[in-house]
């Protein structure tokens, strides 16, 4: 760092922020907050705790419809209404749920539950910063999220039914307003939903990069940052470099249904007639979608590898295995997940040499995600372990992440992904390894961090468990069988297999993975009233409750604008100084097996060579 920008941080230390000048108002505070904390808050509440709820209700609908076809469920009648007469789901209402399912989730629980949160929340406090380069930006940034999930659930309330082209919405289903029921209004409102989306998630990223590399408080080097930190930043540049292009296809989408172009279009007949649309390419809307779609699986689970790291080591009370192969292997998976969006294309009708191509940058980037497997196991390895809620979840992540990331390799390989392309056997990879995983690396983040959330208030222990092996179990118990399910052929997004007699024998799997998908569902209440309740009535905890060498635990429990009342702590050393002995074998302070960031080296003391 500069010395100029030495002088920048310790000005920006004594500088109060005026939060002694004037009295915050409820709307100042709650509503158009420009605190990260409190940003971080309305993230996790809006994202995960009412997005959540929608997108995993929608998915226990289709799951039931799948179980048993063409039954009828008062349910059904009560929730869908016109879409289910006399109780019975209507085909075109189960693409829309399925469409919106995805969306929702992907988009709106899990990159708002895991950047939006976690980012906001930990970055200034991780780094030693007052706040977010730009609070402003920060609270517009939220506010577009809001706005965009709004316009997504009131998409589901149209006359003609929600989009219903599936969540890549490819041409020509999504670009022809009379291609099917969802492709009117519902398809509309989904892209200025998606728009506003991409706009915020810019500002946010923009927004964290320029805070990790500007506010670093004195003596935090970048190879002393916590590996979320590291997670958060490399994030939110995958974003802003992919994002923007999911705007261009949006948009473009837009101009093809509203004003006569033919981006997408080409040669189409309905019912026997031509329309006027020529050149255009559907395969490009393909490489356009999944140029962010891939990347945004990485957007997706990076922050989650980033949480699960930061509590392996602390829960572990050793140092992260690898700390710098850590970094490069988080380095080497941002680049390398730009360019292996093909692997979603092969049977496209693209060239079968570019099949190749993105088949080799497929199989590279398992070695990254190998390095970080194998270096959260060697964490765990012989580590004095505190199986609290939040480390069984991060246990858990490392093994969905495995045992999903393995069949990425059969799918990422041209000639073998043919076999089960669009089959169940796509959906079980990739819910287990960025819906689960990152659903896991979410609830970790949740039961460690909530002290810093909600002034010091820990969630129930008990309650927590009971949330983890049940969610455990259910979750294997619906997405491993669909492998099975997937390499018998049976196709995804179908409404009902009942015209294919060779499916008939796995309907009875379907069922199982139902029950379970239910009792999962269920299991997710636990969390919602645990959650709720500690916020009011939590007890309150320690001030650092895990015995953790990061700064946010040195700030104040009570939130404050501006996290810490004095000066910014600086750092002296890296953040995994856990059970570290001096030459005698005694800790280096003593009785205590970790060293917070802020503690000067002792006498005779070695910084570690990590």
């Amino acid at each position: 760092m500069s010395a100029t920008a030495h002088a920048h941080v310790d000005d920006h230390a004594h500088d109060d922020h005026g939060h002694h000048h004037h009295k915050e108002t409820f709307v100042t505070k709650y509503i158009f907050s420009q605190d990260h904390k409190m940003i971080a808050k309305q993230y996790l509440i809006t994202g995960v705790l009412v997005m959540g709820f929608i997108g995993i209700a929608m998915s226990l609908l289709f799951r039931m419809q799948l179980a048993w076809p063409g039954e009828s469920f008062a349910i059904f009648e009560s929730i869908l209404g016109k879409w289910a007469p006399g109780g019975v789901m209507d085909a075109d209402i189960y693409l829309g749920l399925v469409t919106m399912h995805g969306t929702i989730m992907v988009f709106f629980v899990l990159t708002a539950g895991l950047s939006g949160t976690f980012s906001n929340l930990l970055i200034p406090l991780q780094i030693g910063a007052r706040d977010m380069a730009s609070g402003f930006l920060n609270m517009v940034s939220f506010w577009l999220f809001f706005v965009s999930a709004v316009i997504m659930v009131i998409s589901l309330f149209v006359e003609a039914g929600p989009a219903a082209a599936g969540w890549t919405i490819y041409p020509p289903l999504s670009a022809l307003p009379m291609a099917q029921s969802g492709s009117g209004m519902g398809m509309t409102l989904w892209l200025t939903s998606m728009a506003i989306f991409i706009a915020s998630s810019l500002l946010g990223s923009l927004n964290y990069i320029v805070t990790v590399i500007n506010l670093r408080t004195k003596g935090m080097s970048m190879t002393r940052l916590p590996l979320t930190i590291w997670a958060f930043f490399v994030t939110a540049i995958i974003g802003v470099v992919s994002f923007p292009v999911l705007l261009s296809a949006a948009l473009l989408l837009i101009m093809d249904r509203g004003f006569g172009t033919s981006f997408f279009l080409s040669d189409i007949f309905i019912q026997g007639e031509v329309l006027h649309y020529q050149g255009g390419s559907p395969v490009l809307f393909e490489h356009l979608f999944w140029f962010l779609g891939h990347p945004e699986v990485y957007i997706v689970i990076l922050p989650a590898m980033g949480l699960v790291s930061e509590i392996m080591a602390t829960s572990s009370r050793k140092p992260i295995f690898g700390y710098r192969a850590m970094i490069a292997s988080i380095l080497a998976i941002a680049f390398l997940s730009t360019i292996v969006w093909g692997h979603h294309m092969f049977i496209s009708g693209m060239n079968p040499f570019l099949g190749s191509v993105f088949t080799f940058t497929t199989l590279l980037i398992a070695i990254p995600s190998a390095v970080k497997a194998f270096n959260w196991i060697t964490t765990l390895w012989k580590g004095n372990l505190q199986l609290n809620p939040a480390m069984l979840f991060s246990i858990g992540f490392v093994s969905t992440f495995i045992t999903g990331g393995l069949t990425g390799i059969i799918l990422g390989d041209s000639t073998l992904d043919i076999n089960v392309h669009d089959t169940y056997f796509v959906i079980a990879h990739f819910h287990l390894v960025m819906g689960i995983s990152a659903l896991y690396g979410l609830f970790a983040g949740v039961y460690h961090w909530f002290p810093v959330m909600f002034e010091g208030k820990m969630l129930n222990k008990n309650l927590g468990y009971v949330h983890f092996w049940v969610t455990a179990i259910c979750a294997y118990g619906v997405f491993f069988p669909m492998h099975f399910v997937g390499m018998a052929g049976v196709p995804r997004r179908y409404y009902e297999n009942t015209a294919f007699p060779m499916f008939d024998e796995l309907t009875d799997i379907q069922v199982l993975m139902t029950v379970f998908a239910i009792i999962a569902g269920a299991a997710q209440l636990v969390f919602v009233a645990n959650f709720i309740y500690s916020v009011f009535y939590g007890k309150v905890g320690p001030k650092n409750p895990w015995k953790s060498n990061t700064l946010e635990w040195t700030a104040e429990q009570k939130h404050i604008h501006g996290n810490w009342d004095g000066a910014i702590p600086e750092v002296h050393r890296w953040s995994y100084d856990y059970s570290k002995v001096d030459e005698n074998g005694e800790y280096i302070i003593p009785g205590q097996d970790f060293v917070p960031q802020n503690i000067p080296l002792q006498k005779d003391e070695e910084e570690m060579s990590h």
